[in-house]
């Protein structure tokens, strides 16, 4: 990891969250610029979403998103929504510090478990995870209404 001004921050502005769009776009090619502030804020507003970016030099790095819930299975819980490091910034430590930075936004929120989701074709991110010491525990099942 090269050096630099590296710091996680969590993304409130305008300015700050349409800074995370390129990356997140990467994990998320679907999303439409100009829709992404305003479906942060409805997540932010009705799950209590949260958009954390690394940043390093005033470049965007990593970005996750992710959020503090509770089920009557598991107790309080931290789930990551999204969790990418950009194309260009892979391999140098950003994913494992953004990660690092995770663990301990959730236990500092007092959650009992960590919880993520991944796509079954993300081989090299499925890497990352084991090696972070996560754990394949469940299937997830979907379907589309139509």
């Amino acid at each position: 990891m090269k050096k630099g001004k590296t710091r996680i921050r969590i993304a409130t502005t305008k300015a700050d969250i349409m800074r995370c769009f390129p990356v997140m776009a990467e994990l998320r090619p679907h999303l439409v610029e100009g829709e992404f502030f305003e479906r942060i804020r409805r997540q932010q507003k009705k799950s209590g979403y949260q958009l954390a970016f690394l940043e390093d030099s005033s470049a965007v790095k990593a970005v996750s998103g992710f959020r503090v819930t509770e089920c009557l299975w598991s107790g309080k819980f931290f789930y990551v929504d999204d969790l990418v490091s950009a194309a260009g910034a892979r391999n140098q430590g950003w994913g494992q510090r953004m990660m690092d930075w995770l663990f301990q936004r959730a236990r500092q929120e007092g959650c009992r478990e960590f919880h993520l989701d991944s796509g079954v074709q993300r081989f090299e991110a499925h890497g990352f995870y084991l090696k972070n010491r996560l754990h394949i525990v469940a299937y997830h099942f979907r379907r589309t209404l139509s």
